[in-house]
């Protein structure tokens, strides 16, 4: 959106064809940002505007904003495991603390990066 912003206006069916996804999908990405204050959008041909410096929007931000993952936990699985079997009946106790420090550590590094670095990224391209 940064790099357009005075060349293109920015609408769901220009970001759309530049990553070759569905208008419908973009929309609602594009509506989970708006919800989170980190965009604004004008319906019809108005376009996108970012809210915030890119340097102040982490990489953290968008994924919270955008639900990337739900309550349960990035690596939330088998809901109920077979209690008679010695690997599903232990399987959570081995596992769930791992896959959430893994999840914490990936938070936590995406909090070191924002749109400023993705910018600085496209204009050296």
């Amino acid at each position: 959106v940064e790099y357009f912003k005075d060349k293109e206006k920015i609408t769901s069916d220009f970001l759309s064809g530049s990553i070759r996804s569905n208008p419908v999908i973009i929309r609602n990405i594009l509506s989970q940002l708006k919800k989170a204050g980190l965009i604004n959008v004008v319906r019809g041909t108005g376009g996108i505007e970012i809210l915030k410096d890119p340097s102040e929007i982490t990489f953290y931000d968008v994924y919270k904003a955008v639900e990337a993952v739900k309550e349960e936990g990035l690596f939330h699985f088998h809901e109920e495991p077979n209690p008679a079997c010695p690997v599903g009946k232990n399987i959570h106790g081995i596992l769930d603390s791992k896959l959430s420090e893994i999840q914490e550590a990936m938070e936590n590094k995406m909090k070191t990066y924002t749109l400023l670095d993705i910018e600085k990224g496209i204009k050296e391209i």
